[in-house]
């Protein structure tokens, strides 16, 4: 079975502009499907981009097998599958036809070969059906799909998908998760997303970035054990919220019959009428970011 692995030291890189998009990023990356969760301007597009070698850090290595990504560049890509967050596509041009060109641009030579791997690929992502019909005219999720099919050509060892949900409804989103899942563990997959429920289910491993950082990282579940018992729940009238936010820390609310339902962040029961509330991946993320804005 293929082991391979992914490792990020002390990535770092500054822009013309000033914006520090990635500062010290470690990272040990195992097979499987990595999460990498954070707000928007984060820096994770910034490190999807590194990852891919269309950018050199300004400081930093990372290796995949052991091999200097950005020494070996080359090497690097022939073993990269990689769906960029916003995937353009040619007009009027099908499916086929165009996976088979992208195909071509990958190196996969063979007639015979190349057409078994792009039919194989179109049938995975569930477009075989459609395969004739230009790909512009397909819907978001089709879109997505077909850019999975594309970055699975050559039968990458490292995936990369940045933001691969962002606008799809929720039935487009399932199936999404459907097919990263099926791709399976052989391969190292990084899923970046501002979408907690994009890794809760998928990511046995993840790590949270804002402002070009590291945050945490861990598995879901270590990741929630931290905060046990730390989050209490309470049912309050929608007037009293702003009173609320300004004694605690609110890592949430959400309306409940007409009501408002605060999650607050304490060592202890806040005041009389708060209950202890199991905290999930998404009380996680909102409360390393509050933590990381008060530093």
């Amino acid at each position: 079975m293929n082991t391979s692995r992914l490792q990020l030291k002390q990535v770092s890189k500054q822009y013309a502009n000033g914006v520090k998009a990635l500062d010290a990023v470690s990272l040990d990356i195992p097979n499987g499907l990595f999460g990498l969760l954070g707000p928007n301007g984060a820096g994770k597009s910034s490190l999807m981009r590194t990852l891919a070698t269309l950018q050199q850090p300004d400081a930093g290595t990372v290796l995949f097998d052991g091999l200097d990504i950005h020494q070996h560049p080359q090497q690097v890509r022939s073993q990269l599958g990689y769906l960029p967050q916003d995937f353009g596509v040619y007009p009027n041009i099908s499916a086929r036809e165009l996976l088979d060109h992208l195909a071509i641009l990958k190196g996969l030579l063979n007639k015979a070969e190349r057409r078994e791997q792009v039919d194989a690929l179109l049938q995975q992502t569930h477009l075989y059906a459609v395969r004739k019909r230009a790909v512009s005219t397909f819907s978001g999720g089709m879109q997505q799909r077909f850019g999975i099919a594309q970055a699975l050509l050559g039968n990458p060892q490292l995936i990369i998908v940045d933001e691969p949900t962002a606008g799809l409804d929720p039935e487009e989103r399932n199936h999404f998760h459907d097919l990263l899942s099926e791709i399976g563990e052989e391969v190292v997959i990084i899923l970046s997303t501002h979408l907690v429920e994009d890794v809760y289910e998928l990511c046995p491993q993840l790590a949270v970035m804002a402002a070009g950082k590291i945050i945490a990282q861990g598995s879901p579940t270590q990741l929630t054990a931290a905060l046990q018992g730390r989050v209490w729940s309470k049912t309050i009238e929608k007037q009293t919220l702003a009173a609320y936010q300004s004694a605690y820390t609110v890592l949430s609310t959400r309306l409940f019959s007409g009501k408002k339902q605060v999650l607050v962040l304490a060592d202890a029961c806040p005041e009389p009428g708060f209950e202890p509330f199991y905290p999930g991946l998404e009380e996680v993320y909102f409360s390393v970011l509050m933590e990381t804005k008060r530093a």
